[in-house]
């Protein structure tokens, strides 16, 4: 395999000027099978419900989009509950395949890695059913990337990851580091080193990963996207009166899971600031909003007794300890049918992130016309553009969030032209479709130095050269696999 270490000029060109990157080629002449593996994001799932979130909707997304430009894209996840369908069928191309690994039941990320042989197994069993074989596999998630290593280790196969969050990150805004952070960072390492690509979502992500992971391996920056179809900019009055909130009513959004790391205690805080100024102090030169008018909005969702329902709590607790419980909607899991409505009806969408890989939400509401305001961190500062397209604060700061939201609220003008820039910026950089492309073409390139390389020097023993196989940090040879529960 030829080692790179840069991004596609083409491309990081294209990612600077904030511009579209054309490929040459938008369909294939035969239509290949693909695997997308996503062990614990189950592309077929609900959104905001348990642990659903924008790992799903980025691997059904490009699933079907990559459907539509020419693959048969089969999308591999763990089954949780024995009464979901082991495939579900998305387009004529484009499934969801759920794999027994472990019980049939949810299970914590952090408990899930020593099912992943499970998961190994069940993948090559299907594939010998079905009489396919993919020569090219696109992880999702760290313990994704074990499970494409180890097919990479047995099979001539092209290896393609993209990590969703990073431990290196992840691990320094956390009190306590859980028993797994240590493998999880060593596969995390592994993977950029030994995969084929690297999917950075974000010209910061492939920074991080360069200073915090290792300077080996080859990465390509390759953005999310949204469905510009369903999230667009409609008029405000409707989707107000949709949902009906009233006209005058300032809505402060959320769209997410209840998770720390999602920082709603910062917003909340913050609005709880926002509430309690006086009339003197909200007027400040520009017209102030009514703090009786002020709305919460907090879309996203779980079931009783699950991880984040302990999260969820948390944040009711503190709305009421803020005196915000008059002016809170938990409007629980919300599909995305109705979410384009909730957009738009906001004021202004906030994501106070401790950190994020790239964040979905922030493009879906700016297709909406929505202005965001959003923590300084990960993606967020190559998808939301300051003074264009909302504003980005520093991570857990409630000061400077209940500024930006105020300045959103109050100054209306300015509002108005984020509202009418933001929407722009999605159509031109952020479609599904151009996602596609753009993944499609570094597919197609791979596989053609894959055959290559077999034309030339021969099926090779293994597909990763010896000195990578020696620093492999996790064994995987057939004894650690079947002692892996005991490890770990």
């Amino acid at each position: 395999m030829v080692s790179f270490n840069h991004v596609k000029p083409g491309l990081s060109k294209a990612i600077a000027a904030n511009q579209p990157y054309v490929s040459s080629r938008k369909t294939l002449p035969t239509r290949q099978a693909i695997a997308l593996i996503s062990e614990h994001g189950d592309p077929a799932a609900e959104i905001g419900k348990d642990a659903a979130g924008g790992q799903n909707v980025y691997v059904r997304q490009v699933g079907e989009a990559l459907a539509k430009v020419g693959w048969q894209v089969d999308m591999f996840t763990r089954k949780t509950s024995a009464d979901d369908a082991a495939i579900v069928q998305h387009s004529p191309h484009c499934r969801t395949i759920r794999l027994v690994a472990g019980p049939e039941q949810f299970i914590p990320r952090d408990e899930l890695f020593t099912h992943m042989p499970e998961f190994v197994a069940a993948f090559q069993t299907f594939q010998s059913k079905e009489g396919t074989n993919y020569p090219l596999v696109h992880t999702n998630y760290w313990m994704s990337a074990w499970v494409g290593l180890q097919l990479k280790q047995q099979s001539n196969i092209q290896l393609i990851h993209t990590y969703h969050s990073l431990g290196a990150i992840k691990y320094q805004t956390v009190p306590n580091r859980p028993a797994i952070a240590d493998t999880r960072l060593a596969i995390e390492r592994q993977v950029l080193e030994q995969a084929d690509c690297i999917v950075a979502t974000s010209p910061q992500e492939q920074d991080a990963l360069r200073t915090l992971v290792s300077e080996q391996g080859y990465i390509e920056v390759i953005p999310c996207g949204t469905d510009v179809s369903t999230f667009h900019t409609m008029p405000k009055t409707d989707a107000r009166t949709a949902l009906g909130f009233g006209h005058h009513d300032a809505i402060v959004l959320y769209v997410g899971r209840f998770d720390p790391r999602k920082g709603i205690e910062t917003l909340v805080q913050a609005c709880a600031q926002l509430n309690a100024r006086t009339a003197d102090e909200k007027t400040s030169g520009r017209a102030a909003f009514n703090s009786a008018n002020l709305r919460l909005v907090i879309v996203g969702g779980s079931d009783p007794g699950s991880t984040d329902a302990v999260e969820r709590a948390r944040i009711e607790q503190l709305v009421r300890e803020t005196g915000l419980a008059d002016q809170t909607i938990f409007a629980g899991q919300i599909g995305h049918t109705l979410l384009p409505l909730y957009y738009t009806a906001a004021d202004v969408c906030v994501i106070p992130s401790h950190y994020e890989p790239f964040g979905l939400v922030a493009i879906e509401a700016m297709a909406c016309g929505t202005p965001v305001v959003a923590s300084d961190v990960g993606g967020l500062k190559f998808t939301v553009v300051p003074d264009e397209t909302g504003l980005l604060v520093p991570p857990q700061k409630v000061d400077a969030f209940a500024q930006a939201i105020d300045r959103v609220l109050t100054d209306e003008l300015w509002a108005n032209k984020l509202r009418q820039q933001a929407p722009i910026r999605v159509q031109q950089n952020f479609s599904w479709s151009g996602v596609a492309v753009h993944l499609s073409d570094l597919y197609r390139r791979l596989l053609a130095q894959s055959i290559s390389n077999t034309l030339f020097f021969g099926a090779p023993e293994s597909t990763l050269p010896a000195e990578r196989q020696a620093v492999d940090p996790i064994s995987t040879d057939a004894a650690s696999v079947s002692t892996l529960t005991n490890v770990f």
